[in-house]
This record gives C-alpha cells, structure tokens and sequence, in this order.
C-alpha cells in the first residue's frame, strides 16, 4: 500500500502564497507521477498539476502563472507554490501519486491523500 500524507493548507487572503507538500510512504517499486488536484464545493475534481520522475510538468492553463510544482524524487515528496491566490481558489486540494508496485509489473495504480483545505478570503 502507498500513503499519502498532506500539509500546509490554510486560509490566507486574497494576493497571498501558501506552498503544499505531500509525501508518499509505502511499499512500492517506483513513482511515475505526482501531483496535485482540487475540488470546490459543487464542482468534479479538477487537475492543478503533475510532474512526473524526469520532471516534466503539465499545468491547467488557468493555474500556470501562479502555481509551480516540485518534486524530491529522493524523499517522494512533492510540492505546490501557489501565489497571487483568489477566492476561487478555495477548495479541498488532494495529493496523487501514480506509482509501480513491484518491478516485475508493468501496471500502473493511482494513489489519492486525503486532501487539504484551502480557503482564500476575499
């Protein structure tokens, strides 16, 4: 199994910074990708960002200029800066892994934290 654990959500105010880590623990061969998703109230999960283990990143197009993603392949751990936020940034912000399990499987799963609140007060 492979856990997730997120931190670092909050409130903050409108124009501020908050920076989100996740770290993956477990037993697994190797981390494809990580990465970040949100979900507000009433709305589907949504992607904000993923990095995958040669760091290559993709981004929502609306979230490109103010969020950036990182990632410690070393300690599976990976990060969000988030500036300038607004308050449709609110919302449950979860963490992904998508990881190999064993070397001999070519089959990837996908792993979700439990998420973390962040609130943006106008």
């Amino acid at each position: 199994q492979v856990q997730l654990v997120e931190s670092g959500g909050g409130l903050v105010q409108a124009g501020g910074s908050l920076r989100l880590s996740c770290a993956a623990s477990g037993s697994f061969f190797s981390i494809n990708a990580m990465g970040w998703y949100r979900q507000a109230p009433g709305n589907q999960r949504e992607l904000v960002a993923t990095i995958t283990s040669g760091g290559s990143v993709n981004y929502a197009d609306s979230l490109r200029d103010r969020f950036t993603i990182s990632r410690d392949t070393t300690k599976n751990t990976v990060s969000l800066q988030m500036n300038s936020l607004k308050p449709e940034d609110t919302a449950v912000y979860y963490c992904n892994a998508v990881v190999r399990r064993r070397s001999a499987e070519n089959v990837m799963f996908s792993y979700w934290g439990q998420g973390t609140q962040v609130t943006v007060s106008s």
